[in-house]
């Protein structure tokens, strides 16, 4: 691996070690966070037609982030390592 690779994969993980933080929960965020839940399961029980479009694309966007992982883990497991 050449100099430029390693100095990228440095960068890169000190950038995430400088990203851990405590995110600070108030009255506003928790309200925010059950609105969204609540409407979720509402339109679940409505059988709402834009709810399933949302549920058909999650799995597929999981399907294929998954086929990337399993395609391309091999070739960066040792820039992980490192």
């Amino acid at each position: 691996m050449s100099n430029s690779e390693l100095d990228v994969v440095t960068k890169y993980l000190l950038d995430e070690a400088k990203r851990t933080s405590r995110t600070i929960v108030t009255r506003q965020t928790k309200i925010k966070r059950a609105m969204g839940q609540l409407a979720s399961i509402e339109a679940r029980k409505r059988n709402d037609p834009i709810y399933q479009r949302m549920v058909k694309y999650r799995t597929l966007y999981f399907k294929y982030r998954a086929l990337l992982h399993q395609k391309y883990s091999p070739r960066v497991r040792s820039k992980a390592r490192q």
